[in-house]
């Protein structure tokens, strides 16, 4: 099966569109969402519905999509963070806060084939910044691959014996094949607020039959997702960081 795997959306509906335009000439069985579909962009009624009409989807939520639904306080939110989840509580449709309320909390196995969560097995809220990291959440894996998000940097950790190693995708297009034996935590990379100084929008196709991941960098209407922010009166850094990737 051919999965496409992707997280941290943030209401970022022009990068959305240009990952569903992409994959029309792709086969995709599976659609696998790591959450974060709102916060930060100004389209989050238009992202939601377009992720709901996906399947088969399998999906859990992020700490922005808890914030929204109310789930989640937001006094760990930085100043513009929590701007962004106000302006999203009063815009989003009440069935779309609805359908965030009702998002499963990760870690979840997918077809028994690997494990995804948003920030860490351990921890829907975690990061996973290094190996120190990693090294604590392969001990929570029950299978040997899992996706994660939450950090919006494409990272591969794999861990072989008891060594673990990081590797950073740098790039717009990676392909990591899976080696027998090892585990592995994967971060396919933000689609709507990537951090990693390459503004495209990036996520996976993971091909389970060849044990190969593919991973993609996409460019977008940046300009319009700016503008569409900068119109909702939200805060203009959220507008400025799309073009920097950070």
């Amino acid at each position: 099966m051919r999965y496409l795997i992707f997280t941290d959306i943030h209401g970022n509906l022009e990068a959305f569109n240009a990952l569903l335009k992409f994959i029309q000439k792709k086969k995709i069985d599976h659609f696998v969402c790591l959450g974060d579909l709102v916060g930060y962009g100004a389209s989050p009624n238009d992202t939601i519905q377009k992720v709901r009409s996906l399947r088969p989807l399998s999906i859990i939520r992020g700490n922005h999509d808890k914030a929204v639904s109310e789930f989640d306080s937001i006094e760990t939110f930085n100043p513009i963070a929590a701007a962004s989840i106000f302006w999203t509580k009063k815009k989003i449709l009440r069935k779309n806060a609805e359908f965030l309320g009702h998002l499963k909390k990760g870690p979840q196995i997918v077809n028994d084939q690997f494990t995804i969560c948003h920030g860490a097995p351990f921890d829907e809220d975690y990061y996973i910044f290094g190996e120190f990291d990693a090294a604590e959440a392969f001990d929570y894996l029950k299978l040997p691959l899992c996706f994660f998000g939450h950090t919006h940097f494409p990272f591969v950790y794999t861990k072989r014996d008891a060594t673990v190693e990081g590797t950073f995708l740098e790039g717009n297009s990676n392909e990591v094949k899976l080696e027998k034996g090892a585990t592995y935590l994967i971060n396919p990379g933000s689609v709507g607020q990537p951090r990693d100084r390459n503004p495209r929008a990036a996520f996976a196709i993971y091909d389970s039959d060849l044990h190969v991941i593919k991973f993609f960098r996409l460019e977008y209407d940046i300009d319009d997702a700016q503008e569409k922010i900068l119109k909702a009166n939200l805060p203009p850094a959220l507008a400025e960081r799309l073009s920097l990737g950070i």
